[in-house]
């Protein structure tokens, strides 16, 4: 398993480096001027320039790239147009709260996912099944910032019991978290019952069964860990929707997190921001996947590793 995991690390710097030329030259494509917002709508375009010159933007496009790509081996992600202050210190401050809301959402997203998808399977066609999937369905077409309104006027503005913006204390996480993972949970719900509906289907279920195994050992222990392998190529690919997700939440709930740096680096055309915080959504979306398929073998120990 060692070799595979270098071989795939090895195997991501080629993804990464695509990934940066893309965003540098996609950034450079948006439109408005650095140097203009930077400078302010009443300056003059000698002052203009002059901002241009400081900021390194009136250097030929390939120059930039170079310096650019240096920066982030180097662990210099360059200096924030509009804050002057570094980029790592601004991502820093904001990398904590997004990744404990996106953990937080993944948690009880998975496990409310999975129960109500095992139990849809186990009583397939009766009224729990019915029940779960009417709510994953109803989890799946909710708009994200529908929901997230919604809640905080049900829950915030008429009850009072949770707040609405910050991210101070556990009780910050709740409304977010919900808002971010209901459509995770809908989904892992459908998934899921879809795998144990074909699993226990199965010949080696039906033998269980006649030889008069509990139900429950037959759900848990024998029909799980193979259900499984499939859920957990979804779990990947869904914490990758949580990261792009939070962008929106984050606007929504006021929460102080990259998705909202990344929204205030867009409109502001902060270029060093906006790179350096989609590359470590690229960056931490591979790194999940390379998680993903190490849990395989955790799951079913007769994959190996090549």
């Amino acid at each position: 398993m060692l070799r595979y995991f270098v071989k795939r690390t090895l195997g991501m710097l080629p993804t990464l480096f695509l990934v940066m030329v893309c965003v540098f030259f996609f950034v450079h494509l948006l439109p408005g001027d650095p140097a203009r917002l930077t400078a302010g709508p009443e300056a003059d375009e000698q002052t203009v320039e002059l901002v241009r010159k400081e900021l390194g933007l009136d250097k030929p496009l390939h120059e930039q790239f170079v310096r650019y790509v240096q920066g982030v081996f180097t662990g210099d992600l360059g200096t924030s147009l509009s804050t002057k202050r570094p980029v790592a210190v601004e991502i820093g401050e904001r990398f904590g709260p997004t990744m404990w809301l996106t953990l937080t959402s993944m948690l009880w997203s998975v496990v409310f996912g999975l129960a109500a998808g095992i139990i849809a399977a186990v009583w397939r066609n009766r009224w729990p099944d019915r029940v779960c999937m009417t709510l994953a369905v109803s989890g799946i077409s909710f708009p994200a910032f529908a929901l997230g309104m919604v809640l905080m006027e049900i829950f915030s503005v008429k009850l009072g019991w949770l707040p609405t913006v910050g991210a101070s204390s556990w009780q910050h996480y709740i409304l977010p978290s919900i808002t971010l993972g209901a459509a995770v949970a809908a989904v892992m719900a459908r998934f899921t019952r879809s795998a144990f509906v074909e699993v226990l289907g199965d010949d080696y279920i039906r033998t269980a069964r006649a030889k008069g195994v509990h139900e429950r050992s037959v759900v848990l222990k024998h029909a799980f860990r193979n259900a499984l392998i499939p859920v957990i190529t979804m779990m990947g690919l869904q914490f990758g929707f949580l990261l792009g997700g939070s962008i929106v939440v984050e606007k929504v709930f006021n929460w102080p997190g990259m998705g909202r740096l990344l929204v205030d680096a867009v409109d502001m055309r902060d270029y060093p921001v906006i790179q350096a915080c989609v590359l470590l959504f690229s960056a931490e979306f591979i790194v999940i996947n390379l998680i993903v398929d190490l849990l395989y073998g955790w799951v079913n120990p007769s994959i190996r590793y090549k």
